[in-house]
């Protein structure tokens, strides 16, 4: 069995120390592909250069809603240089964040409505980040309808009404440990609605350890295992099985 993580973040100081560490016992685990996601304005290259130095790393480059009172003119055109790089899966993750509101929400949509500007002039994917914001979140995208070569909803713990629109416009959701707590009903409903072919896992590491190791910090791709594991339950498959759908899916989407 092999699984990707279609979602990490290598480049935080928590994984960094021990990037070779965290990528053998990945792999011992099953993990043995991923996708590593740049966040913020001046970490495009480093994330890039860490995606060049190891087997089967591959890089998404975007900024984070709550850099977007930060990103200037000169990070977004070196947004769309570097993006366009064949080694560059695609942009995000970008989109809303009004959660915690770092930035203003005015800045928010600008950024996001340029980051998916880039994205659809390069014809790569776009990784959303959509947080207390989902309305908002579809309404920029909306405006974007037929211009986006794909999306794909990630850490996702949306309603069942939520799913259903995300999968009438044909987007992808990810699903990260969430999946296993005791509290989310919600999302394994969601999870059970999306077909295999649109579905997809993700740790978003070093956020997120599922259960029954969520007090174990930071979490990594070692540890996707137990989301796997729910999800493959929920769907009502053996693991070996949902992992060969899933990783089909993930494989399509990033174009690996």
């Amino acid at each position: 069995m092999e699984l990707i993580d279609t979602h990490a973040h290598f480049t935080f100081s928590e994984l960094e120390a021990d990037i070779e560490g965290v990528l053998a016992r990945s792999i011992a685990a099953g993990v043995t592909s991923w996708v590593t996601v740049a966040t913020e304005p001046g970490g495009l290259e480093k994330a890039i250069q860490l995606a060049e130095n190891h087997e089967n790393m591959h890089v998404a480059l975007g900024y984070h809603p709550h850099y977007a009172k930060d990103v200037t003119e000169d990070d977004l055109s070196l947004l769309k240089q570097l993006a366009a790089s064949d080694s560059v899966v695609a942009v995000g993750e970008t989109g809303l964040d009004y959660h915690y509101n770092f930035s203003k929400q005015d800045a928010q949509k600008d950024i996001f409505r340029a980051q998916l500007n880039i994205a659809a002039e390069l014809n790569k994917p776009v990784i959303l980040h959509t947080r207390n914001a989902f309305d908002e979140s579809m309404a920029i995208l909306e405006e974007f309808t037929g211009k986006l070569k794909d999306v794909v909803v990630h850490c996702y713990s949306g309603t069942p009404e939520q799913t259903q629109l995300l999968l009438d416009r044909g987007y992808h959701i990810s699903f990260t440990g969430i999946i296993t707590f005791k509290k989310s009903d919600e999302t394994r409903i969601a999870a059970a609605m999306v077909p295999l072919d649109h579905l997809m896992v993700e740790t978003d590491c070093p956020y997120i350890s599922p259960e029954p190791v969520r007090n174990q910090r930071p979490n990594e791709p070692a540890l996707m295992i137990h989301t796997a594991k729910k999800l493959a339950e929920v769907k009502g498959m053996e693991l070996d099985e949902f992992a060969t759908a899933v990783n089909a899916t993930s494989k399509r989407f990033f174009g690996l």
